[in-house]
């Protein structure tokens, strides 16, 4: 199979409320791709989208997107997922033949729109929907609950997740300001408001306004655009059943799924050993821990026992993952941009040592129903 490189990347910074156009936001992170990548408008050849009309508000919400980011004259579609999700169309339309370079770009702006109530419309819509006891904040205590219970865990276990990755936040020019929190500790975390118990505010990935963008080209293009190309060497995605009763929600078979057909496509026998840093997509705390066992690097149960810091056994979210900020549509996209910043060696104050191949993941759906996952490669 060819190989395909990220050629170019771009993030918007996260804003509780960005306080500038929506259109702007999408024209900045595009624009600073492209130029990120040495390249010009011209040269695009496709652009894929990951916007959500219920964000949005109106169907076809990408028919007015398409001037902005990078698609006037050139192919251009929609995925209404996670911006990683965006990615393997991209890659699947470079593998194709058909395209030189593909814009992927995602985002929204929570603060503009109900983001819980648009939620809402993942749920049954016969019985759950219209009681609204099961929804995106309820489910994330009721996942929690069922890891915790599983294998005796504590509290105390989750929030220093949140700990290490608001930390890691504060390093993180592009983080939420609000995520952004050098001298949090436990107790904060634990003391902080219920958000669904024993979820507390402090563990759940904000909602926030942002954009990113990524360039895909194939290897013959790759290697003229940039001397520093990250190849995508795996990817492997997987969707678990519609309904939380039937899933144990102590686990991520999804994500077991989906990091079997990466690590096989990228020929990974020991992950523990063949990677070396991870930016997975956690929705809340106790999802990154979840994410961690899933991915093969612990034993299940012991996911709190793997040092996960910038300089630790195995780093994951160095940059503070979704808990730094987490704007529908843009999260995923952003977990890829920074896997390729600390392959690249760009990571400024959260840089990991030696970062020859990484992981980044997507999701969507209530308690990570789908998730996606991506295997990374520099040149050496």
């Amino acid at each position: 199979m060819d190989k395909v490189g990220i050629v170019g990347y771009n993030q918007v910074k996260c804003y509780s409320d960005a306080n500038y156009g929506r259109y702007e936001m999408i024209f900045e992170a595009v624009r600073g791709a492209i130029d990120n990548a040495g390249l010009k408008k011209k040269d695009i050849t496709t652009v894929i989208s990951a916007t959500n009309d219920y964000y949005d508000g109106r169907t076809i919400s990408n028919c007015f997107t398409v001037e902005v980011g990078g698609g006037y004259m050139a192919d251009e579609s929609k995925v209404e997922m996670d911006g990683a999700h965006a990615m393997l169309y991209g890659l699947m339309r470079i593998l194709s033949g058909n395209h030189k370079l593909a814009v992927i770009w995602g985002g929204s702006m929570p603060s503009c729109y109900p983001y819980h109530s648009a939620r809402l419309y993942e749920t049954d819509p016969t019985w759950e929907r219209p009681n609204a006891y099961v929804n995106d904040i309820t489910s994330s205590g009721f996942q929690m609950r069922a890891y915790m219970e599983k294998y005796g865990l504590s509290k105390e276990d989750i929030a220093k997740v949140a700990v290490k990755n608001k930390k890691n936040a504060a390093k993180n020019p592009l983080a939420l300001e609000e995520s952004q929190n050098p001298n949090i500790s436990i107790s904060d975390v634990l003391e902080a408001e219920i958000y669904a118990d024993p979820v507390t505010e402090l563990m759940v990935a904000p909602p926030c306004d942002s954009v990113a963008a990524v360039l895909l080209a194939p290897e013959r293009q790759a290697v003229k655009i940039t001397d520093k190309p990250v190849w995508i060497t795996g990817v492997g995605w997987n969707q678990e059943t519609y309904y939380l009763g039937e899933r144990d929600l102590s686990q991520s078979t999804s994500m077991e799924h989906a990091a079997k057909a990466a690590y096989d496509m990228a020929g990974i026998s020991n992950p523990r050993n063949d990677l070396d840093v991870a930016e997975l997509f956690e929705v809340c705390a106790h999802e990154e821990l979840i994410f961690t066992e899933a991915l093969g690097l612990v034993e299940k149960g012991k996911g709190p026992q793997l040092n996960t810091e910038i300089n630790g056994d195995f780093p994951i979210n160095p940059s503070g993952g979704a808990l730094g900020g987490n704007p529908p549509c843009a999260t995923g996209l952003i977990r890829i941009i920074e896997a390729v910043k600390q392959i690249r060696g760009e990571a400024g104050q959260y840089q990991v040592g030696d970062v020859k191949r990484a992981v980044a993941s997507g999701q969507i759906g209530m308690c990570a129903q789908n998730n996606i996952l991506y295997v990374l490669e520099g040149e050496n």
